[in-house]
């Protein structure tokens, strides 16, 4: 009789065993996950960094701060060589405005690998805002390019880092 008092016992702590082991193993299951969600979090946060600071344009006549704007990023012009205007605005209203202070990037959004963005951008030479792509290459240079026609004919620049 104590033997089978003993088997019980066994058996019941094997069970109790398992039952633990199911519920640790859900547990870490659960941390996994959230240390995962956290990881994605800090690396697109990581990817948004790549881009932010100032550029100077490919001619040299123009700085830009890419900064955080809601919920994605823009770029605003901060200094342009001379008195510029935003003389060849669509909106008349505008085209004596200072270039310093236009918001010439919009909607910029991580877009792929690492690194690489699109949105809209505005080119004050010509008045028009083109869909626009951004690839930061080596930390220091950032390859610019508008598109028309869903992608079909682009222009790109590259833009270095001032800050």
């Amino acid at each position: 009789m104590s033997r089978s008092l003993e088997s019980r016992s066994v058996e019941e702590e094997t069970m109790a065993g398992n039952v633990n082991m199911r519920a640790g193993m859900v547990r870490l299951g659960a941390m996994a996950l959230i240390a995962g969600s956290l990881a994605s979090a800090g690396q697109a946060r990581a990817q948004a960094q790549d881009v932010i600071g100032t550029w100077l344009s490919e001619s040299k006549e123009t700085r830009v701060r890419v900064a955080p704007c809601g919920a994605a990023l823009c770029g605003t012009i901060v200094w342009v060589k001379g008195d510029a205007r935003d003389e060849n605005n669509p909106n008349a209203a505008l085209r004596t405005r200072s270039l310093v202070g236009v918001q010439m990037m919009t909607d910029i959004r991580p877009s792929g690998a690492p690194g690489e963005y699109a949105g809209s951008l505005y080119n004050y030479k010509d008045g028009k805002t083109y869909s626009g792509r951004m690839k930061v290459k080596g930390g220091n240079a950032l390859e610019l390019s508008g598109c028309v026609l869903g992608g079909l004919i682009c222009r790109g620049q590259t833009w270095s880092r001032v800050n």
